[in-house]
């Protein structure tokens, strides 16, 4: 009686059932299988290995259904810098005021998600600090995550062991290999 109840109390305290972990892995998965190719794609375009590109956009973003890949097709959180032209979009995040109270972050804000992995590609490539993570091979996802967190891509500090770890978990290192021909 008292595991059925414990069963019961299951049920009501997470209305989804226990599926919601594997609910989040299909969503994963699903955003893998739709931009896999355009991570690819950049990554025959600059360097950057596909692995790293769909890890951070996984990690960043929530798979895409963070508020931010929602309302701003953001899929990096990259903010908007001194030299920013384009659209904004404003959210909490890590920014803070005189006084140490959270403020309203500028980020970018994209037409589409590939514009979004345009612009994270082109971000890296042409920002003087994360030259060095170009000295490592684009099947090298590990060092090229540690770079990034050295490099100051974020300010989480276990950022590094979760593209890691999100790299491993969905095999994205295969991507890194793949060769594209359009014909």
């Amino acid at each position: 009686m008292a595991t059925f109840l414990s069963f019961i109390s299951i049920i009501f305290l997470f209305p989804g059932g226990p599926s919601r972990p594997s609910d989040l892995k299909e969503v994963t998965r699903q955003y893998i299988e739709t931009y896999k190719y355009l991570a690819i794609d950049e990554m025959h375009r600059t360097g950057i290995p596909a692995s790293i590109t769909l890890a951070q956009a996984i990690v960043e973003s929530s798979a895409g259904t963070s508020l931010l890949a929602t309302e701003a097709n953001n899929h990096f959180g990259i903010k908007c810098k001194s030299y920013w032209k384009g659209e904004t979009y404003y959210q909490k995040d890590d920014d803070r005021d005189r006084n140490g109270r959270l403020v309203d972050s500028c980020f970018r804000k994209y037409a589409d998600i590939e514009a979004s992995y345009i612009d994270h590609s082109n971000f890296l490539v042409n920002t003087l600090h994360y030259r060095p993570l170009f000295d490592h091979h684009r099947t090298d996802y590990s060092n090229w995550a540690k770079g990034l967190k050295e490099c100051g891509y974020a300010t989480d500090a276990s950022y590094a062991d979760k593209i890691i770890q999100t790299i491993k978990k969905y095999r994205l290192d295969e991507l890194d290999y793949y060769v594209v021909r359009y014909e």
